[in-house]
């Protein structure tokens, strides 16, 4: 009985907003402007789409269809209103690669492992959340080894302004979405199992630029063979030991709300103030975490940042905080190491105790040179050593946390190397010791607080935590740094 209440309530939800026009299909006034501006980012997420077998769902009045009929060897078009297919045929249908099926994506079954793309843009916000995990298990059997899945929705609350007698969408967060595909695992015939890598994760920055909300979110998953005992990418280790939810909302309160770095807002207002940023600037943010520094660079100086992390979790946290606000941030998943943007994108740098899980910072620097303008300026703090050989304990510290330490000195080296001038490395470890200490003082002051909404052992090991970070200081071994240097004009 769910099930029929929920398609006959979405079937007519979309005979009122099916007219076959952009407008309609996009609910929103200004459809045209976004549309012209979005299309070409969101395809350009894409994987290669020469010679791919592709399943366009909910494919509508075929916004995309086109596109990947003029590149890819077969495009199947599906949707659940018939004048959306009728006209998406119209349109399209002298492409002899494309076909086009009336069908609900609930009820859709197509061959296993004959596909290279599975691709929807809103779509699973208007399915129930059994739909969502039925469909998402059937996407993974459709898609061949190696094969991508790309979706992309509205999250948290409406974008679109055009009036509506009832909305039944599902503005979900982010969260649902990154737990069901990232948990899904399926068996093959050969007896392997299969599974989902994401890929990318981001806003639709058009969105960001036009609208100043960062609820659209898009993600891209590939099928992958899945992890053998022990198998473990970078990305979940961080999402499911150092930086768990509930890992990182212990560490915001310990640092101010929206800050999981040494300071919080005090560092970063001390630090940011160096920079000169102008309104218009624009800035990226390495390892943004959950977004403080981001927004308030956005709200105190009128520039355009860009956060990315590797961390789901982050970045999942940091969309949260973002619900509400008016400023032109954008946040992504992404891996640093493997990130590509075009040569002098952005006026500034700046990365806060991230670059630590970074083992081949020389290759890193080389890539922040490229992706600088001109003048433009670069801000990291990050965890050094000391320099004199290590003890067992800071060894063992520093393997269990899969770090990558230098003294400061080389860090600065490894700047200079790179190709940067007016290189500046500063070892700031009385200062990160005093910060630690008035961190620890303030803590001890919230700790019934803390301890009702947490535990008495998350307290204790935060304070254990800090304690340690402490006496590794006072020892000589642990070092922060703070580093700034520029790309030649």
């Amino acid at each position: 009985m769910a099930f029929t209440t929920e398609r006959a309530v979405q079937e007519a939800y979309w005979k009122e907003h099916s007219q076959g026009t952009v407008e309609a299909m996009m609910l929103d006034s200004q459809a045209r402007v976004l549309d012209k501006m979005e299309r070409p980012e969101i395809l350009g997420m894409l994987p290669v789409l020469s010679g791919k077998d592709i399943v366009e769902l909910g494919a509508g009045i075929g916004r995309f269809t086109g596109s990947f009929a003029a590149l890819a060897k077969s495009i199947l078009a599906v949707d659940f209103m018939e004048s959306a297919i009728q006209k998406n045929q119209e349109v399209h249908g002298h492409f002899p690669n494309a076909s086009f099926r009336t069908a609900d994506v609930t009820q859709l079954e197509l061959p296993e492992c004959q596909t290279d793309l599975v691709f929807s843009n809103w779509l699973l916000m208007y399915l129930d959340d059994d739909e969502v995990r039925s469909l998402s298990e059937r996407c993974l059997r459709w898609l061949r080894p190696g094969g991508h899945l790309f979706f992309r929705e509205s999250c948290f609350h409406q974008s679109g302004d055009q009036k509506r007698k009832s909305n039944p969408t599902h503005y979900r967060d982010p969260s649902f979405y990154n737990q069901i595909f990232a948990e899904l695992r399926v068996a093959e015939a050969d007896g392997s199992f299969s599974e989902l890598q994401l890929v990318d994760c981001k806003c639709v920055d058009t969105y960001v630029t036009y609208k100043k909300n960062q609820n659209q979110v898009c993600w891209l998953w590939q099928k992958v063979q899945a992890d053998g005992p022990g198998g473990v990418s970078a990305q979940r280790f961080l999402d499911s030991q150092q930086y768990t939810n509930r890992g990182i909302l212990r560490y915001e309160r310990v640092f101010g709300p929206g800050f999981v770095s040494t300071g919080g807002l005090d560092t970063t207002r001390e630090f940011v103030a160096t920079l000169g940023l102008q309104p218009g600037q624009k800035v990226l943010d390495v390892g943004c975490g959950i977004g403080g520094g981001d927004f308030y660079m956005a709200d105190e100086f009128d520039v355009d940042v860009y956060g990315i992390d590797l961390s789901v979790n982050m970045v999942t946290l940091a969309l949260q905080s973002a619900i509400g606000r008016k400023c032109s941030v954008s946040f992504e998943v992404a891996d640093c190491t493997q990130k590509a943007y075009p040569e002098a994108t952005f006026d500034v740098i700046y990365s806060r105790d991230t670059l630590l899980h970074i083992h081949d910072k020389a290759a890193l620097f080389r890539r922040f040179h490229h992706w600088l303008k001109p003048g433009g300026r670069l801000l990291i703090s990050d965890y050094c050593k000391g320099p004199h050989a290590a003890s067992p304990d800071f060894c063992a510290y520093v393997q269990q946390r899969g770090y990558d330490l230098h003294t400061v000195t080389a860090y600065g080296q490894m700047l200079e190397t790179a190709g940067f001038t007016r290189v500046a490395a500063e070892d700031r470890t009385q200062q990160f010791m005093a910060v630690l200490e008035t961190e620890l003082a303030r803590f001890a002051q919230a700790k019934d607080d803390f301890v009702a909404d947490f535990s008495q052992e998350d307290y204790d090991y935060i304070v254990a935590g800090w304690e340690a970070k402490l006496a590794r200081c006072a020892q000589g071994e642990q070092k922060w740094g703070l580093f700034t240097a520029q790309k030649a004009a």
